[in-house]
C-alpha cells in the first residue's frame, strides 16, 4: 500500500542556473580519475592493484579496501594509467586515466537476475565493482555483502539546490531500470522502497515498477534524502543494516545483468549561475570538467563543485566529477569583504531568518556565492536546526555529544539515523558559522571504530 508522508520542515533554495531539459550535443574527457576518499569508511591507503602506464578496461580492478578485501573498486573506462597521485602520509588522492576514444569492456556475463541465487548476484556485483554503488545507513559507507539489510531505499527525486530532475534522467531506460530492482529485490529480505515525489513525479519508470514499495513525499528540501526518508519510513535502532542507492545506480546494475558490463555512463546536470548554457552531459563516472565548461562561463572567478552547493566537493577547473555525483554546480567564489553588509538593505540576499526583505518574493532565484558573512562564533542552542531538519532528533544536543566524544550520548540522540547531508541545512542556516557535517563525519567514523 502506497504511503504519502508530508513533511513541513526544510527549506528549498531557490538559485538561478538550473540546467535545461536538454542534452549537450558533444561532450568528450580525455582523462578519468578514481579517488579512494570518495568511498567513506575504506582505509585512505587501499591495496593497490594497478602501476603507472598499466592498460586496463572498463571494469578491470584498481584497488581494494584492506579491512574488507571483497570489495573492489574498478575502473569506469578503459585507457592506460597516467599517474598515481599521492598526498599526506601517502594516501593515495587520485588515479588518473587516460581514456580510450572507443570504450572496451571487461564481459562479466549477461545473467536473468530473477534466475540467479543472492551468493550468485552478490559475487556478480562484487567481481565488476558495481557493489561500490550499494551504500548502508548506519554510517554512510559502502554496504557489506555478508550483511541482510532489514530494507533497501531508492530516493527518486532530489530536492538540494539546482538538482537533476531524475524524471528526465531515466526516460527510456525502464527496463533496465526494472532489472536493477530485480536485482535489489534478491539482495533483501525486507521491502525495497522506492520513493517518489507526490506532486511532481510523472515518470513511468518509476510509477510502474514493479515488486517495491511505492512511498510518496512531499515537502521542501531535504525531503528528498534518502536519510529523512528512512526516518519516516523504516526508523533505523542499534544493531538495524538499512541499504540505499540511487536511480543512477539502479539503471547501472540494471546494465551490469543485462550486458555484462561495468557502463559507467550517466547524465551528468552542468549548473549553477556562472554557467551560460546550464544542461544534462552524458558523460562517465571520474570524466574530467574541463570540456563541459570551456567556453561556457561567464566572466568572473567561479567555484567549481562535484556535486551541489550544500554537500558537494570543490574542485578545479580541470577536476573531475566524483564517483556518487551526478551534478557539477559553478557558482560565485566568495572572496571578497563587504563593508558594512549587515545593514544594507539586501534585495538580493537570501536569508533564512528574515533578515532581509528578499522573503517577500519567495519564487526569486539568487546568485549566491561562498562567502561566510561571518566569521565562526559561541555554540549556543538558537532553535535553527530544528526548523530545518525533519527528525524527531535534537540535532545540536547531538553535535555536541560528538564533540564530547560521549558514543553513549550519541547512540542514545539517533547518531545510526543520520549522514552529513542531512544535517546540510542545518550548516547552512547555523547563525555560530559551525561546519557541521563535518562533526558529523567524525561522530559516525567514531562511533564505527568503537563498536565494529
Amino acid at each position: 500500500m502506497t504511503k504519502t508522508i508530508h513533511l513541513k520542515k526544510g527549506l528549498n533554495i531557490n538559485l538561478a542556473g538550473e540546467a535545461e531539459k536538454a542534452i549537450a550535443n558533444v561532450f568528450t574527457s580525455s582523462t578519468c580519475a578514481m579517488m579512494p576518499t570518495d568511498f567513506m569508511g575504506m582505509s585512505p591507503l587501499p591495496k593497490l592493484l594497478v602501476q603507472e602506464n598499466d592498460e586496463v578496461q572498463a571494469g578491470s580492478p584498481l584497488f581494494f579496501d584492506k579491512k574488507r578485501p571483497e570489495i573492489i573498486i574498478t575502473a569506469p573506462v578503459s585507457g592506460k594509467i597516467s599517474s598515481i597521485v599521492r598526498g599526506d602520509k601517502r594516501a593515495i588522492s587520485e588515479i588518473i586515466i587516460n581514456t580510450d576514444k572507443d570504450v572496451s569492456y571487461i564481459n562479466f556475463g549477461q545473467a536473468n537476475p530473477k534466475e540467479l541465487s543472492r551468493e550468485q548476484i552478490v559475487d556478480q556485483l562484487l567481481k565488476s565493482g558495481v557493489w561500490a554503488f550499494i551504500r548502508q545507513r548506519p554510517y554512510n559507507i559502502i554496504a557489506d555483502p555478508k550483511d541482510n539489510p532489514k530494507a533497501i531505499f531508492i530516493s527518486a527525486f532530489d530536492t538540494a539546490p539546482l538538482s537533476p530532475d531524475f524524471d528526465f534522467v531515466v526516460h527510456g531506460k525502464g527496463d533496465v531500470f526494472q532489472i536493477g530492482l530485480d536485482v535489489l529485490v534478491k539482495l533483501t529480505s525486507g521491502k525495497v522502497h522506492l520513493n517518489i515525489q507526490a506532486d511532481e513525479t510523472v515518470s513511468k519508470v518509476f510509477i510502474n515498477s514493479k515488486d517495491v514499495q511505492i512511498n510518496k513525499f512531499t515537502g521542501p528540501h531535504p525531503a528528498g534524502n534518502v536519510g529523512i526518508q528512512i526516518h519516516h519510513i523504516d526508523p533505523i535502532n542499534k544493531g538495524d543494516v538499512v541499504w540505499y542507492l540511487t536511480p543512477l545506480d539502479v539503471i547501472t546494475i540494471g546494465r551490469l545483468f543485462q550486458k555484462g558490463i561495468f557502463d559507467a555512463t550517466r547524465m551528468v546536470a552542468l549548473t549553477g549561475s556562472e554557467v551560460k548554457s546550464p544542461k544534462y552531459y552524458k558523460a562517465f563516472i571520474g570524466a574530467s570538467i574541463k570540456n563541459m565548461i570551456e567556453s561556457n562561463l561567464h566572466e568572473g572567478h567561479p567555484r567549481f563543485i562535484s556535486g551541489n552547493v550544500l554537500t558537494g566537493k570543490k574542485i578545479s577547473a580541470d577536476g573531475h566529477i566524483g564517483f556518487y555525483d551526478y551534478q557539477v554546480s559553478v557558482i560565485p567564489e566568495g572572496d571578497y569583504f563587504e563593508f558594512i553588509g549587515w545593514a544594507l538593505p539586501g534585495f538580493n540576499k537570501f536569508s533564512f531568518s528574515r533578515s532581509f526583505p528578499s522573503f517577500l518574493f519567495p519564487k526569486k532565484k539568487y546568485k549566491l556565492d561562498t562567502n561566510y558573512h561571518g566569521e565562526e562564533r559561541a555554540y549556543v542552542v538558537s532553535g535553527q536546526y530544528e526548523k530545518v531538519l525533519p527528525m524527531d532528533i535534537y540535532p545540536v544536543h547531538l553535535i555536541k555529544a560528538i564533540i564530547t566524544g560521549n558514543i553513549d550520548k550519541m547512540e542514545q540522540l539517533g547518531i545510526y539515523e543520520v549522514a552529513e547531508e542531512d544535517f546540510a541545512l542545518c550548516e547552512f542556516v547555523c547563525t555560530s558559522k559551525i561546519e557541521v557535517q563535518k562533526l558529523i563525519r567524525k561522530g559516525l567514523n567514531l562511533v564505527r571504530k568503537e563498536t565494529e
